[in-house]
């Protein structure tokens, strides 16, 4: 398994910014589609953007579409979440994700399931 161990988190006021990295222990690690969920109290963990191996394809929930960018840098065995106009409901606890299997062609309709090694979380609160 890869491992991953997520930083960036905080507290934050509504309209902010925050960019979060998940660093990943394996060089194979650019084989990997990548994921970035998140888990508020109470809630399902919901897959909030992906992307894949060689990071021509990328995927975003319809809640953060236009406000979060998802991107990878292989040379650094690092994916990133840059979350922009951030808002209440955006808090939660973050956690990235590789792909259970390697060279996955698309990301679009992964689940949790898909994945098979995950970062250990990282809180992110935006206050209103």
């Amino acid at each position: 398994q890869v491992q991953l161990v997520e930083s960036g988190g905080g507290l934050v006021q509504a309209g902010d910014s925050l960019r979060l990295s998940c660093a990943a222990s394996e060089r194979t690690f650019r084989n990997y589609a990548m994921g970035w969920f998140r888990q508020a109290p109470g809630k399902d963990r919901e897959l909030v953007a992906a992307i894949s191996w060689s990071g021509f394809r990328t995927y975003y929930a319809d809640s953060v579409k236009g406000r979060f960018l998802i991107s990878r840098d292989n040379a650094k065995n690092t994916v990133y979440l840059q979350m922009n106009s951030l808002k209440p409901e955006d808090t939660a606890v973050y956690y990235c994700a590789a792909d259970r299997i390697e060279i996955r062609a698309a990301v679009r309709g992964l689940v949790a399931a898909d994945f098979g090694s995950w970062g250990q979380g990282t809180q992110v609160t935006v206050s209103s």
